[in-house]
């Protein structure tokens, strides 16, 4: 049971504390980053390589290689497995003092956020670090290990690296400064462990959720595959029972007349930008339309192209075709296309097959410094239309996933607020 402390005698101990600690005269040390190294392994604390000693022309094939662990593979507080390269096994062992393991701590010394940390997981037996890794490795006669990770982790301890970076637009930490910065560790080992097993079990609880929102996702793809036809033919794979004897679907342009409203985005000028919330938010590319809404970040008092709410937004260059609702009467720039609806036809149908539709943009668009689309482009896509009573009931079916993967998103959003809460109040704070 976790019990409110006072910080009474002047001993250093965080706001929660479990009760069997509460009483005892183990107060929390102040120790650098350095000192909870294993001094018998070598290279316990170590970054990756300079650039010059992996480069690109280093890189090998996945089956024949040593994978690399690049910045990108760095999350807060979590492997990131998308990005995968590879280097030879002798490239490897030419570094082997920037080889990392299973089980390590690897931090970034620099991105957004520099400094955060995660654990190597056992997809290979060893890796390499990539430049702007740093290999941790915790003693762990002395200290729990994932209690160690869960502070370099904390607010405290990644706001004393990022005070200690340098850099405007990045910031970047040297292993210099890095191995000096404190934090709070309790003298007794079985309260770092109790600490670390209370905040894993959550994590284990995070991992489960976070599997569930990827087979939500999965489902929602295999279905937009299903229940769209596919290119060149006149019915979907799947279909439902009442419409089955409905015959062909036709096939129109999105811009014909009796389909949708296509609106091509036009710049305001850059000196009526503001960022007073005068005029209306002014929605200019693919970072305002994340997580398929519109998520404005500045706004403009020239008026120049207008979306209304409910409106379908289509981002037309670099990157082409992500697809995002309005949630706002805005202002939209060149990189955006507002798209409405018209006749008896569903919005929310046009909005679930130009999702269907994202992986086929890079067959069309085109440019030289940057992929873009036109407003013919966009016009001229074939769009299968089954009757409206269909159209419904596939926005419906679709909708209801979305649904289901919003509420599980926020479900694991709630669980790391509540994490993220747990840690403030279980570790002490210190000045930064």
């Amino acid at each position: 049971m976790l019990m409110k402390d006072n910080i009474q005698q002047n001993r250093l101990v965080p706001e929660l504390r479990f009760a069997e600690f509460e009483n005892t005269d183990n107060g929390w040390n102040e120790t650098k980053l350095i000192d909870v190294t294993d001094k018998n392994i070598k290279w316990s604390f170590i970054g990756g390589p300079f650039g010059s000693n992996l480069k690109s022309s280093d890189y090998v094939s996945k089956n024949n290689g040593v994978r690399i662990i690049q910045l990108q593979n760095i999350g807060d507080g979590e492997f990131k497995n998308d990005y995968k390269i590879f280097t030879s096994k002798e490239k490897a062992d030419e570094l082997l003092s920037n080889n990392i393991y299973p089980g390590e701590i690897i931090m970034s010394k620099m991105g957004d956020p520099v400094g955060r940390a995660c654990i190597i997981p056992d997809f290979h037996d060893r890796y390499v670090m990539g430049s702007d890794g740093i290999r941790i490795v915790v003693d762990e006669n002395k200290y729990d290990k994932y209690f160690i990770y869960l502070l370099i982790n904390s607010k405290t301890f990644r706001t004393k690296v990022k005070n200690s970076s340098t850099g405007s637009t990045r910031k970047r930490i040297g292993l210099v400064v890095l191995k000096n910065l404190s934090f709070l560790v309790p003298q007794n080992k079985k309260e770092q462990q109790k600490i670390a097993n209370t905040l894993s079990s959550l994590d284990d609880l995070l991992q489960a959720e976070t599997e569930r929102l990827a087979l939500l996702k999965e489902h929602k793809k295999g279905l937009l595959q299903q229940l769209f036809p596919k290119q060149g033919e006149k019915v979907p794979q799947l279909r439902f029972e009442e419409f089955v004897g409905d015959g062909d679907w036709e096939e129109k342009e999105l811009g014909d007349e009796d389909v949708a409203i296509i609106i091509m985005g036009s710049s305001p000028k850059s000196s009526f930008y503001n960022e007073n919330n005068i005029g209306l938010p002014l929605l200019q590319g693919n970072a305002d339309i994340k997580n398929r809404l519109s998520t404005p970040r500045i706004f403009t008092s020239q008026i120049t192209k207008e979306c209304q709410i409910g409106d379908i937004l289509l981002s037309v260059r670099a990157p082409v075709g992500t697809v995002a609702k309005s949630l706002h009467k805005a202002c939209i720039g060149r990189g955006i296309s507002a798209i409405r609806a018209i006749k008896n036809n569903s919005q929310e149908y046009l909005y679930q097959w130009l999702i269907s539709f994202e992986p086929y943009w890079k067959n069309i668009s085109q440019g030289g410094t940057f992929d873009a689309v036109n407003s013919d482009d966009i016009r001229k896509l074939h769009i299968p239309l089954p009757n409206p009573k269909e159209q419904q009931k596939i926005a419906d079916t679709l909708t209801s996933v979305d649904e289901l993967i919003a509420a599980q998103s926020k479900k694991i959003t709630a669980l790391k607020e509540h994490k993220k809460g747990l840690m403030q109040g279980m570790f002490p704070k210190i000045k930064t």
